[in-house]
């Protein structure tokens, strides 16, 4: 079957239309091969049947001759004799012409070994009687010396005979019959699962390409571009998966020019934004002199502002780095709640100015990684979750060595996710319906997967009642 499909492969069809067009005539050719053969057997059946009736009916009714011409000559003969009149003997002449010419018939028909010793025989009687009557007509002797007896029971002989030929070709059609039921029978049997067998193989012919082109579509949509696209098929969908691949390459382009402005962008930003943060934390320390308070509090929002755009850049810089595979990853071992404790440190502000209670629960776990990496993702967890739980809420924090794995979550009691957004919460750039107005750049999750992932471990969304509920596994 596989040689076959190759074969079938490389003539394929030129186009969708005509590979479907070519699969219905090949699965539907066996039930018309069917069809056919019961539709032959049936008219030669039907032919034997009446040529075996013709020819049977034809030895029968000249059987059935051959017995009353035979009875005819006795009956003229004993006329004769009775009546003295020779006259009377054209009747024996009539009947001999007759009786000459249906075994000269019969003689041509296709009879049996035993049938054909008896009409030779019968032809044999019949002749010598016709001698003796004329031998005996021309000397002037008695009549009465030829006897019929022997030549009538030939021809009765040979009449009781005459049945044979039905009752052989009578089996012979039944025979015939039976052999041809249990062809068709076969036929049938065999014609499903050999259909069903066709239509599977056009079936994985027809949808062959159209995986293909799926998974085409699946991988252009994850962002997988660095895949070459191939399509093999009729030529219209071979063309569309060429199409697709020049997409794809496209996109790549696109993507590989995104990347470069992105980190060029970044890197451009980053050196003034150094300088105006320097600044800022000179003027608010009063290193320059001191400031009164509405100054101060000029000089506290532009550290803050400061502070935040230089994350959002650092964010894009690492975006950058994971997807130029330029990210670097140095492991080493770590202690989980130092981690914990210093982001919290980080974020301490936000969680008063809320009012947000932690609920921790992280014992001292010591485990090899990229502190720096772990860190990011870690930070990013828990900003989100101050960002978004309400005034007074209460965040989860919990952390636990489970066999070979480190595991972090982090819980807050916010909207949560809508569950349109779960398929694409850490999708890069994307923000959620229920995210606020200038919540960041939407790259937070999607760098803290990558690097989650790059460390062997993952970062998942659980399904949570109220708020958001994010699982951090990490290999010890």
């Amino acid at each position: 079957m596989r040689e076959w499909l190759a074969m079938l492969l490389r003539h394929r069809p030129k186009s969708f239309l005509k590979l479907i067009l070519a699969g219905y005539l090949i699965v539907a050719l066996p039930p018309f091969l069917a069809l056919a053969y019961s539709a032959l057997s049936i008219d030669r059946l039907a032919n034997q049947s009446r040529d075996a009736v013709y020819q049977a009916e034809k030895i029968a009714h000249g059987s059935r001759i051959l017995l009353d011409q035979a009875a005819a000559m006795e009956h003229s003969v004993r006329l004769s004799l009775i009546l003295s009149d020779s006259s009377l003997l054209e009747g024996f002449d009539a009947a001999h012409e007759q009786f000459a010419s249906v075994a000269e018939g019969l003689s041509e028909l296709p009879l049996k070994e035993d049938q054909r010793l008896l009409l030779d025989r019968l032809i044999s009687l019949e002749s010598a009687d016709y001698r003796k009557i004329g031998d005996a007509r021309n000397s002037g002797l008695a009549l009465d010396t030829v006897s019929f007896t022997p030549l009538i029971d030939a021809a009765r002989s040979f009449m009781s005979r005459g049945d044979i030929p039905i009752e052989r070709e009578v089996n012979a059609m039944q025979e015939m019959a039976g052999r041809a039921r249990r062809i068709v029978i076969w036929q049938l049997l065999s014609l499903f699962p050999a259909a069903t067998l066709l239509a599977f193989a056009f079936s994985w012919l027809v949808n062959r390409p159209i995986r293909q082109i799926d998974e085409a579509i699946r991988i252009i949509g994850q962002g997988e571009l660095s895949k070459g696209i191939f399509v093999k098929g009729p030529d219209d969908l071979v063309h569309l998966g060429e199409r697709l691949d020049w997409m794809r390459r496209r996109l790549l382009d696109l993507e590989e020019q995104k990347t470069r402005f992105l980190q060029n962008v970044s890197h451009e930003l980053k050196t003034p934004l150094t300088s105006i943060r320097e600044g800022a934390d000179l003027l608010a320390s009063g290193v320059v002199g001191q400031l009164n308070e509405k100054q101060m509090q000029v000089a506290k929002i532009l550290h803050g502002n400061s502070v935040e755009l230089q994350k959002r850049i650092e964010d894009l810089l690492d975006y950058s780095a994971i997807q130029s595979g330029a990210s670097v990853f140095i492991k080493k071992e770590a202690r989980l709640r130092q981690i914990v404790d210093d982001i919290l440190q980080d974020h301490y502000l936000a969680i008063m100015s809320k009012s947000l209670q932690i609920d921790l629960a992280c014992p001292e776990i010591f485990f090899e990684c990229d502190e720096q990496k772990t860190r990011i993702i870690a930070d990013n967890l828990l900003s989100n979750a101050v960002k978004f739980s309400p005034q007074g809420g209460k965040i989860s924090i919990h952390a636990q060595r489970t066999g070979s794995s480190i595991v972090l979550e982090v819980a807050d009691e916010g909207q949560g996710v809508d569950p349109i957004d779960r398929s694409r919460i850490f999708d890069a750039f994307y923000q959620g319906r229920k995210a606020p107005q200038s919540t960041g750049t939407g790259l937070g999750l999607s760098i803290a997967r990558e690097y989650a992932k790059a460390q062997g471990g993952s970062l998942e969304l659980l399904n949570s009642e109220s708020g958001a509920h994010f699982r951090l596994t990490l290999p010890a």
